[in-house]
């Protein structure tokens, strides 16, 4: 059975890609500070024992693989690219106590690291924390991989373009180049129709209208067509991933069911989350910050081949 450890874990976006691939897995440890991401996360994965909310500290344990996705707020330009200078005590610089995790396992080290960011990591402005990451994690023994992914080529009608890093303990690198693209469907096969979405998806607020179809401006936001823009944490406010044109000059957001569909989770996923969070903003902020899972899911395809893990 393949052992994962997930920090920053957030829905378990990893997991239900082995899953959905047919490995066995077992989470031997998740840490994530959103109590209502941990009331979902345990929800999904109701046959085992629940976790609980956690802070990132060191401990001794032995996943096959690593995997982390640390806050990204402070590497985005939404989020006024604050850094994550090691001691700045912003959100994203704990990446380095994924590091310190790592130092405290001693000889004995996960096969593979996976970390995955915003686009901001690779920066002019952030560039050097992601250098220094590289250094480190070659300081612990790992050769480092990394390329900037779309969700839209894994077949999710999203354009959600993020970095993602592969380290390997043997010393070989990982091909990004064998994970297999999926060209992504029209989104309407991810869309609920538009007479069961109750009218609270409405777009009513004064700000958000004259924000609609609006180009080149800080506050606007796109008609959805073919394809959305990147999940956010929240639908409702501009930018965001789009709206849906309903005719006769209303519109609606995306629904958390919708969100959570073009992330690659299924229905059943979605709806054991919604009974234990019962919230539309916090599940369209667990969807937002969550890792398309059909990424993970062609990811974990080439390592297991590469790896032979079984």
């Amino acid at each position: 059975m393949l052992k994962i450890l997930e920090l920053f874990g957030g829905i378990g976006s990893p997991r239900i890609a082995l899953q959905n691939i047919g490995i066995p897995v077992k989470a031997i440890d998740y840490v994530e500070i959103d109590e209502k991401a941990v009331r979902s996360y345990n929800a999904m994965f109701a046959s085992e024992l629940p976790y609980k909310t956690q802070n990132v500290c060191g401990w001794n344990l032995k996943p096959d693989i690593l995997i982390h996705g640390s806050p990204c707020q402070d590497f985005s330009i939404a989020g006024h690219q604050k850094g994550a200078d090691e001691g700045s005590e912003t959100r994203s610089s704990l990446m380095w106590e994924t590091l310190n995790i790592i130092e405290q396992m001693g000889i004995w080290k996960p096969r593979i690291v996976i970390w995955e960011n915003v686009k901001g990591v690779i920066s002019q402005h952030m560039i050097h924390n992601f250098n220094q990451y590289l250094y480190r994690m070659e300081e612990l023994g790992y050769t480092n991989s990394h390329a900037t992914l779309n969700a839209m080529d894994f077949g999710l009608p999203q354009q959600r373009k993020r970095v993602f890093t592969v380290s390997f303990i043997n010393g070989e690198q990982f091909d990004f180049g064998r994970m297999k693209r999926t060209p992504a469907p029209h989104i309407s096969e991810f869309l609920q129709p538009n007479d069961e979405v109750p009218d609270e998806y409405l777009v009513t607020a004064p700000s958000m209208v004259a924000a609609i179809g609006k180009k080149n401006t800080p506050r606007r936001a796109s008609i959805i067509d073919s394809f959305c823009y990147t999940i956010t944490e929240r639908q409702d406010r501009a930018p965001n991933s789009g709206v849906v044109d309903l005719g006769n000059g209303q519109y609606r957001y995306l629904t958390p069911l919708e969100c959570w569909r073009l992330q690659g989770y299924s229905d059943t996923e979605y709806y054991a989350a919604e009974k234990v969070t019962n919230s539309k903003r916090e599940l369209w902020k667990q969807s937002g910050n969550s890792i398309p899972v059909t990424i993970f899911e062609s990811m974990f395809k080439v390592i297991l081949g590469k790896e032979g893990i079984k």
